[in-house]
């Protein structure tokens, strides 16, 4: 690769480097943009005026800017994929492209349209990062001693408890108010657009946001909320966050263990029990199943994990 501080005569020719460098002015006086976004967008203009240099046989003029096709650009494309570049960063590259070609049609350089019609590839959705059963559990005990207010403690044991014993969003739990308190084997809760959904609720859920409920010095008023702070107001998500991260130190878990990797948790467990997509999309509140099916993932890598430590070829 070439370096991207550079963009040299054999990638592009004088006119194209006059252009760039009025770009690069441009993006810093004009958009007050910082150089380590300056430098980024170089590089994805250095990848592209590389390609081009390699396709055409010769650095790149304003002429040949304006020559480019559909297919140049869908070539560029796949070229960047081939070579390992993440979907994320190709993404920004052609984001990047956009906003020059914009510069050069604005500055009356170069006037290709063809680059808007190019679609970027979609950044592949990252892969849940679930923590172990076990550690689930620590969370759930650990949560018990991290305030010396008995009341908190309580609600923070309740609290997890729901994450990960539901599968719930820290944004649906938080939601919830007293009137929404489980008292049977099941419980609604609403998710994303409003959207409601019937959760199935252990005894042990039920029983831990009964012990927090009793022990809680504030109104139970129906239309009150469930989960509250120290002085009585809904609870902050921040809170939970925070409660989390004290937590994570304490059992040495990785940053990823947070609150909602109790939701990831609880579908990849789910999964790795025998429990079937369709049913874990609904528990979830995904809307598509392709979102679910991410979790599958997650659990092929787990059964790696135990072919390679355990089957007898694999340690041979």
């Amino acid at each position: 690769m070439v370096d991207p501080k550079h963009v040299t005569e054999f990638l592009a020719e004088r006119d194209t480097i006059e252009a760039i460098e009025d770009w690069q002015r441009w993006i810093l006086d004009e958009r007050q943009s910082s150089t380590h976004t300056l430098a980024a967008y170089s590089r994805d203009l250095a990848a592209f005026l590389e390609f081009l240099a390699n396709h055409n046989g010769k650095p790149a003029g304003l002429n040949d800017l304006n020559a480019l096709t559909m297919a140049d650009f869908r070539s560029f494309l796949a070229h960047r994929i081939n070579y390992g570049i993440g979907h994320s960063s190709v993404a920004r590259g052609m984001s990047t492209l956009r906003n020059f070609f914009k510069f050069l049609d604005r500055t009356g350089r170069v006037s290709n349209a063809t680059i808007k019609a190019v679609r970027s590839p979609k950044p592949k959705p990252p892969i849940p990062k679930p923590i172990s059963i076990e550690d689930a559990f620590d969370v759930i005990r650990a949560a018990s001693k991290l305030s010396d207010t008995p009341w908190i403690s309580k609600r923070d044991v309740a609290i997890f408890t729901l994450l990960y014993g539901c599968g719930l969003r820290i944004d649906e739990a938080l939601s919830l108010n007293h009137a929404d308190t489980p008292d049977s084997d099941a419980m609604t809760v609403t998710g994303k657009g409003n959207k409601q959904r019937v959760v199935p609720v252990l005894p042990i859920i039920r029983d831990a946001i009964e012990v927090y409920v009793d022990a809680c010095p504030f109104s139970g008023e129906p239309d009150n909320p469930l989960f509250v702070g120290a002085r009585g107001s809904r609870l902050n998500a921040g809170v939970v966050q925070r409660q989390m991260r004290k937590i994570r130190a304490q059992l040495d878990l990785p940053d990823t263990a947070t609150p909602h990797a109790l939701r990831h948790s609880f579908a990849t467990h789910l999964l790795g029990a025998g429990g079937d997509l369709r049913t874990i999309q609904e528990l979830l509140g995904h809307s598509s199943l392709s979102t679910t099916q991410r979790y599958t993932s997650v659990d092929a890598e787990r059964l790696v994990k135990v072919y390679e430590q355990s089957h007898p070829r694999a340690k041979s």
